[in-house]
C-alpha cells in the first residue's frame, strides 16, 4: 500500500533539494561523528563493571516489566537517582529512557497555562516539542544574545502582568555550533526578574568541570539553576537522561510528566551502566586527554588559518560553516573517502545557509588524526 500523494511529495522535495536523510551504513573510518567523547560507548572495564554488579546484586532481570509507577521502579532506579544528585550537587534526580524524553516530559508539564518561556532559537528539536506541547506562552530569542533576552522580559513583565512565571531556556554545549552561552550572565538576568533558569547539558556532561560534571557545576552555579537535564548518551556512553533539581519538581515530574509516566522503565542493565558510567568519571584519565585534544584542534585550525571557518567552541564540537548541501555533502564525501567519519549537517536541520560539517572530538583522537583531517579539510577549501 503506498503512502499518501502528500507524503510522497514531501520526501521529493528533501530530495530535490539534496536534503534528504538516509540510515547511515557503518564504517570503519577515523571517528569525528560520534558523541562518545570519552570512548565511554566501547569502553570494556565499565562492560565488565556492569555486568558484575548486577551479578554481584543478584539482579539476572532483563527488563523492567512495565512503566515505573507500575512494576518497573526496580531498586537501581533508587540507588543511581541518589548517585546522579550527589556528583551534581542537587537535591533531587529523576531518570528519563532518553534525552528526547526529558526535555518533552519537562517542558511539556512543568510550565503553565500562565507562564512564559523564553528560549534560545538554537534550542534543540526536544526542547522546542516538549514547548509546543505545553499550555505556556513561548517566545524565542536571539542566539547568545543577552540583550534581546532582557528586552523581551522587560515587554512581558509591562505589557502582560497575567503571567506567573517566566523560564528561561538555553543549553550549556550547543548541539550544532558547541558554542557555550555566558551562563554568568542568564544567572543574573534569572535573579533579577524573578525568572526560572533551565539549562540542557546532554553535550557538557563528561567534557566541562574537574570530573565531566558539566558547564553549571564548573562554575558554581548550582544552586542559582532551576533544573538541569543530562543526557547520558553522549560523554556517558550509554543511554537515558535525568533532570536535576529539587525534591517538589521530581515529585511533580512523577504526577504529571506523560513521557515519564506512560512509558515502559529502562532495563536493570541500562540504568546500571548509568551508575557504572558516572563512577568511572571519579576516576576518569580520558577527560583531561579530552581536554587536551580540544586545545590541540583548535590551536591545530589557527596555524593552517581556516580558524575563521568554524564556529567558536571549547567544547567537543566544532563546526565548519559550509553554505549549500551540495557543497557541504561534497566535501564530507572527499573527506569519507580518505578515511575519516565526519558528517555533513543539512538543511533544515540548521538553517540555509548555516550548511556545516561537524566534528567530534574524543579523548582517543590522536594529534595526528586532527592533523591530517585539518590539512585535508584547508587543501578541498582552498581547492
Amino acid at each position: 500500500m503506498k503512502i499518501p500523494k502528500a507524503l510522497q511529495q514531501k520526501i521529493l522535495f528533501r530530495k530535490e533539494s539534496n536534503a534528504l536523510r538516509n540510515l547511515p551504513i557503518a564504517t570503519n573510518g577515523i571517528d569525528f561523528s560520534s558523541n562518545d567523547y570519552l570512548g565511554f560507548a566501547k569502553n570494556e572495564e565499565i562492560f565488565e563493571s556492569t555486568h558484575q554488579y548486577l551479578v554481584e546484586n543478584k539482579i539476572k532481570v532483563n527488563g523492567a516489566t512495565g512503566s515505573r509507577l507500575i512494576s518497573g521502579n526496580h531498586s537501581l532506579y533508587a540507588v543511581t537517582e541518589k548517585y546522579i544528585a550527589t556528583f551534581h550537587q542537587a537535591e533531587a534526580a529523576l531518570i528519563f529512557n532518553s534525552g528526547y524524553d526529558a526535555n518533552v516530559g519537562f517542558f511539556s508539564a512543568v510550565p503553565q497555562r500562565n507562564d512564559v518561556i523564553l528560549y534560545d532559537e538554537l534550542c534543540h528539536a526536544s526542547i522546542r516539542d516538549g514547548i509546543q506541547m505545553s499550555h505556556a506562552k513561548s517566545y524565542k530569542f536571539q542566539h547568545n544574545d543577552y540583550e534581546d533576552l532582557e528586552a523581551k522580559i522587560s515587554k512581558i513583565k509591562t505589557t502582560n502582568s497575567e503571567f506567573q512565571t517566566i523560564y528561561i531556556v538555553t543549553e550549556s554545549v550547543f548541539s550544532m555550533d558547541g558554542d557555550t552561552p555566558n551562563m554568568e550572565t542568564l544567572v543574573q538576568l534569572s535573579e533579577k526578574y524573578k525568572a526560572l533558569l533551565v539549562v540542557d547539558e546532554a553535550h557538557a556532561l563528561g567534557v566541562f568541570g574537574e570530573k565531566g560534571e558539566g558547564v553549571i557545576q564548573s562554575q558554581q552555579l548550582q544552586s542559582k539553576v532551576f533544573a538541569r537535564i543530562m543526557t547520558f548518551g553522549k560523554g556517558l556512553g550509554c543511554h537515558g537522561a535525568a533532570v536535576i533539581g529539587n525534591a517538589d519538581l521530581k515529585e511533580y515530574l512523577v504526577n504529571f510528566a506523560r513521557s515519564f509516566i506512560y512509558t515502559t522503565g529502562l532495563s536493570p542493565h541500562s540504568v546500571a551502566t548509568i551508575l557504572i558510567a558516572y563512577q568511572n568519571l571519579n576516576k576518569s584519565v580520558e577527560l583531561q586527554k579530552l581536554k587536551e585534544n580540544i586545545t590541540f584542534f583548535n590551536n591545530q585550525k589557527q596555524l593552517l588559518g581556516i580558524k575563521p571557518l568554524f564556529v567558536y567552541s571549547k567544547s567537543a564540537i566544532h563546526s565548519a560553516i559550509i553554505p549549500g548541501n551540495n557543497k557541504v555533502k561534497k566535501i564530507a564525501s572527499q573527506l569519507q573517502e580518505k578515511g575519516f567519519e565526519v558528517k555533513a549537517i543539512l538543511s533544515p536541520t540548521v538553517p540555509e545557509g548555516q550548511e556545516r560539517l561537524r566534528f567530534c572530538l574524543h579523548s582517543y583522537t590522536t594529534e595526528q588524526e586532527m592533523i591530517s583531517i585539518l590539512d585535508e579539510l584547508s587543501a578541498l577549501i582552498l581547492y
